[in-house]
């Protein structure tokens, strides 16, 4: 009988360890609750600034992907309690990842098909690649910051994103030798929109850039391309976003 009990509480203390320690082994996910509470939160920013966005909801797709991509694998350690936070979080080099709503909105602004080819300037972490990758496109993210870029690369590559590319490089020269591009995300703002990425963009395609001083309000712009080149702008919202760097 003695040796019975023990049996049973070493099986009930090794299930307990597997399920604190191990969680993922038995299928418990800690953070579900947690990406739950951030979606709910992105749908009353979203309903917050309908005004200027006009629109009351995010695409469907956009937002069970922003409710599966595991965000607290792409900030520090020391900031995982707050990884579904809806806001930006420090990634360290004076760069942050951008709050939650506004990674949405941007890849619900695109309007991601499945197969799509989308440039992103900005990778930092590499949680807006990850969500693009999720929607079913074929990422080319771009990090001027060399620490940034490496540690991104490693991480989505250990995630098992194998539809993004990386590269270390000025964004605002865009990839050349991969375009055109259906899609351009372009996470830091720029003084202008760089020509460049105009001309990286495919006929049809859009870009969604944040345009506007460090030290001014900035405006979130849609930037799209007809059939025959010719190209509009539409301000989306005021936004504030680390601002692109580089030569130029």
């Amino acid at each position: 009988m003695h040796l019975f009990r023990q049996s049973v509480l070493l099986f009930f203390y090794t299930w307990l360890f597997l399920l604190l320690v191990g969680g993922t082994a038995l299928g418990f996910d800690q953070y579900e609750e947690a990406r739950s509470r951030m979606v709910k939160a992105i749908e009353a920013d979203v309903r917050e600034t309908s005004f200027y966005i006009n629109r009351k909801s995010l695409d469907p797709r956009v937002m069970s992907v922003m409710g599966s991509v595991e965000r607290h694998k792409f900030v520090d350690p020391s900031q995982q309690s707050w990884a579904y936070a809806n806001q930006p979080l420090s990634i360290g080099h004076g760069q942050t990842i951008s709050q939650p709503y506004i990674v949405a909105l941007m890849t619900d602004l695109i309007s991601v098909d499945p197969g799509a080819k989308v440039l992103e300037i900005g990778t930092g972490s590499g949680y807006q690649a990850a969500v693009l990758a999720e929607m079913g496109a074929e990422v080319f993210t771009i990090e001027i910051i060399g620490p940034l870029a490496s540690q991104a690369s490693s991480r989505l590559a250990e995630l098992g994103y194998k539809s993004v590319k990386t590269r270390q490089g000025d964004g605002y020269y865009g990839w050349e030798e991969e375009a055109p591009f259906d899609a351009i995300v372009v996470t830091a703002a720029a003084g202008h929109v760089p020509p460049p990425l105009i001309r990286q963009l495919k006929p049809g395609g859009v870009m969604v850039i944040p345009v506007g001083s460090r030290f001014l309000v900035q405006q979130l712009l849609l930037v799209t391309k007809d059939s025959a080149g010719s190209i509009t702008t539409r301000q989306i919202l005021p936004v504030r976003f680390v601002p692109l760097t580089g030569d130029h």
